[in-house]
Parts: C-alpha cells; sequence; structure tokens
C-alpha cells in the first residue's frame, strides 16, 4: 500500500503543472487555477488509492480542476463583477474566463480545448519568469507552480520565514494576472532565460539533495527539472548555456544509484561504488558537456558541466583530474560570487595543495560571510550554512585534528534539515570519538 501511495503522489506532482498550465491557458485566472489544482490533487490523493488511478490521469485532474474552477467564479458575483470589468478592459486575444458552458471551438466536455501538452508546462514556466517580476519573485513562483515545491520548502531554501515567502508569491502572482498565456517571442524569451534556467536548476538542486525531511533524493524533482531542460533545449538547440545546464543534470543525476546504501544512508562521492553509475547517462552527459563548450563562450552552466564531466570519467575517486577542476573552479568564481562555486573550489584546493590550504580558504569564506550575513536573497538558493561546516569537517579531520572536525561535524548536523545528511555527519563526528576513528 506504502508503495502505490508513493506512486500516486509521483504521478500527481508530474501531472501538477500540466494541469495548471492547462487551466491558465484557457481561463487566465492563476491564483484560483491553482487553488482548482490543488483541490484536485487533494481529491485524487482520496480517491484514487481507494478506487484505483484512471487510465487518463491528467485528463481526470484537468476535468475535476476545470469544474472546481468553474464552480468558483459561479458561486462568487463579486468575482464575477471583477472578471467582466477586467474582460471589458482585455483586448480581445487575452485569456479571460468564458461564460459557464461555453467554450473555444473544439472543445471537449471541459471546455479545455485541444489537450494539454509539454508545451503548457513550458509556457507556465516562461510566464513565472515574466520580466515584471523581481528575480527573487521569477524564481519563488516558478518552484512554487512549476516545481511543485511547498512555500516551506521554497522560504528553507531562501533562508526566509515561510510568511515572508507566501507573501513573495502572492505579490508575483498579482502581478501575473491578466498576462497572455502564450510563449513569449524570440526577444522576451531571451530575457526570460537566465531565470529560466536558474530556476530549473534549483528545482533540480532540491531534487538531488532535498533540503529538508527523511529522503535525500527526490526522483521526482529531479527528473522534472531534466524533462524541463530538454523542452526548453529543444526550442533552443543552440544555446550553450541550456546545454551545459542540462549536461550538469544528466551528469550528476547518473551517480543517484550509488549515492545511498541499502538503509538509504548518504555515501559521499569519494566512497561510492562507481559500478553503480549510469554509465548510459554519463556517455550522453558527457556528449552534452562537449557540445555544450562549443556552443560560444563558456558560462557557468557549461564550467559546472565540464567540472561533472572530469568527476564521471574517472574510474576510481583517485582518478579525479583535480588540477584540471580546480582550474575550471577557478574560471567560475571569477565569472560569478556563487557561495557554492567557492566552497567546490576550496575543496579543489585542498585535494591539489592539502588540507590545510583547504582550510584557509573555507575560513576566508566563513568570515566573508559572517560579514555580509543572510539576507534571505541568495541567487543559488541550494547554498545552506552547514555546506561549509561539513567541509570544514572533513578537512579537519583529513588534516589530522580530529577534536575540531567532531565539533564541525555535529554543527553541520544540527544546522541541516536533511535527516540523511544529519545521520551521516553525525556518524562521521561519533566514528572520530572511537580510539581507532
Amino acid at each position: 500500500m506504502g508503495r502505490a501511495t508513493d506512486d500516486i503522489e509521483d504521478l500527481l506532482r508530474r501531472h501538477a503543472p500540466q494541469v495548471l498550465g492547462a487551466l491558465v491557458r484557457r481561463y487566465g485566472h492563476f491564483d484560483p487555477a491553482e487553488d482548482s489544482v490543488q483541490e484536485a490533487l487533494i481529491a485524487a490523493a482520496e480517491q484514487w488509492p481507494r478506487d484505483g488511478i484512471p487510465d487518463n490521469p491528467r485528463g481526470w485532474l484537468i476535468r475535476v480542476a476545470s469544474r472546481r474552477l468553474t464552480d468558483r467564479l459561479r458561486s462568487d458575483e463579486a468575482r464575477r463583477r471583477r472578471e467582466e470589468t477586467a474582460a471589458a478592459l482585455t483586448p480581445a486575444d487575452a485569456f479571460v474566463a468564458p461564460p459557464p458552458g461555453e467554450g473555444p471551438a473544439g472543445a471537449g466536455p471541459s471546455g479545455l480545448g485541444r489537450a494539454p501538452s509539454e508545451d503548457d508546462t513550458l509556457t507556465l514556466l516562461f510566464l513565472c519568469c515574466h520580466p515584471a517580476l523581481s528575480p527573487a519573485a521569477q524564481i519563488a513562483l516558478t518552484l512554487r507552480a512549476v516545481g511543485g515545491l511547498t512555500t516551506a520548502e521554497i522560504a528553507r531554501a531562501h533562508l526566509v520565514p515561510e510568511a515572508t515567502m507566501a507573501q513573495r508569491i502572492s505579490r508575483a502572482k498579482r502581478a501575473v494576472r491578466g498576462t497572455q498565456f502564450r510563449q513569449p517571442d524570440a526577444r522576451d524569451r531571451d530575457q526570460r532565460l537566465a531565470a529560466v534556467l536558474q530556476v530549473l536548476y534549483l528545482i533540480f538542486n532540491e531534487g538531488y539533495t532535498a533540503t529538508a525531511g527523511p529522503d535525500l533524493h527526490r526522483t521526482d524533482l529531479a527528473r522534472e527539472a531534466i524533462r524541463l531542460t530538454r523542452a526548453v533545449r529543444r526550442l533552443l538547440p543552440h544555446e550553450g548555456r541550456v546545454t551545459g545546464l542540462l549536461a550538469l543534470m544528466v551528469l550528476t543525476e547518473a551517480r543517484t544509484p550509488a549515492r545511498t546504501g541499502p538503509d538509504g544512508e548518504l555515501i559521499p562521492l569519494d566512497e561510492q561504488d562507481r559500478a553503480l553509475w549510469d554509465r548510459t547517462a554519463v556517455a550522453e552527459g558527457i556528449a552534452l558537456a562537449e557540445e555544450a563548450l562549443a556552443q560560444g563562450p563558456a558560462g557557468d552552466y557549461q564550467l559546472q558541466a565540464a567540472i561533472a564531466a572530469l568527476h564521471d570519467e574517472a574510474e576510481r575517486a583517485e582518478d579525479t583530474d583535480w588540477p584540471q577542476i580546480l582550474a575550471l573552479y577557478d574560471l567560475l568564481v571569477r565569472r560569478s560570487p556563487d557561495p557554492a562555486a567557492a566552497l567546490g573550489r576550496a575543496v579543489a584546493v585542498a585535494m591539489v595543495e592539502g588540507p590545510r590550504a583547504g582550510l584557509a580558504e573555507v575560513e576566508a569564506l566563513a568570515e566573508t560571510a559572517g560579514t555580509a550575513g543572510s539576507s534571505g536573497t541568495s541567487g543559488t538558493a541550494g547554498q545552506r550554512n552547514h555546506r561549509l561546516d561539513a567541509v570544514r569537517a572533513h578537512l579537519l579531520e583529513r588534516a589530522g585534528d580530529m577534536s575540531a572536525a567532531r565539533t564541525a561535524y555535529r554543527a553541520a548536523a544540527d544546522a541541516t534539515l536533511s535527516e540523511p545528511e544529519a545521520r551521516y555527519l553525525r556518524r562521521r563526528a561519533d566514528r572520530l570519538d572511537r580510539p581507532d576513528g
């Protein structure tokens, strides 16, 4: 029963953005459409375990969500008046709610016209990255509407209170209200692309290493991020940033089978059984990384993909080309002040020049972070305070300072909300308590 429930949850999460895209395309009301989709998801979660999954799950969800939205529009007379006023002021080709019972030519019983497609999710993705929104609002809205993350998860990723994030998302929804649901033109698309790619990367990161909860890996999010990135690449096949991001995701996800043990325990990269890596995905990722570097000047995603390729090419951890990885990190940190990249460079310094050299880099990063404070607007949104303590602990252990390493491991374990990460870090600390540790 537990496995069946998990399958249903995965199915619902995968279809949620497609259903939302279909409703927003047809009705144009982002907020009530999202509410109606959530009600349909709740209904499915209650009915499907009992009655079985319908033959067309997405169609079922669209039909139920459409009925809920229609009921909402019919029952709220005040809203009806606002919508009618807005309709009189909106261009004729904008997507506004039709009168009850009416629909476009070719519409089916649900009144939604053509069947939803991948284009709906892709269009929703670009809508959430509308230039009228600030970068922070673009990211928050997309993670909520397309990524399916809860407001609490998004708040944790951005290091802000949940109430603050809820307000940010609400303001973003109001800002895009009435916007035409269509793919942006080429110029507009280019303006939004950086935000789109950043959001996809954040969704992938949350899937690859969940910020909180009992599971290290959220397969649904990681796969959805890869699927959407492939869709963007089909739209922009010669854009190096897109190809680089896809390469990075594929190369990283290829290691998933070796990241956890039988009981779900975390296994770090240097201890993984590389025979378990998905070699087909590794080959695809390396080819994509090479293609990305040939598609123009190397940007952040191309450089990160090249680093990931060097890791995945090594048959053993000791075969890793750390000098080349350090050279790539040097280029990366000169391009952008990303704390995650700077921390990765500190690890590379340690592997090339020794743990004490790496520790000096870590302490410099800690001092910078302490001076800057926590603004809650970090562009990486995956950089969490415990990462720095975890790297410090690892380097202290390599340097032979077991007491300080133990303290740092426990500080990192206390700071993370991920249960598998916390267990791993505490085990490392406990091991150092033993005389033979």
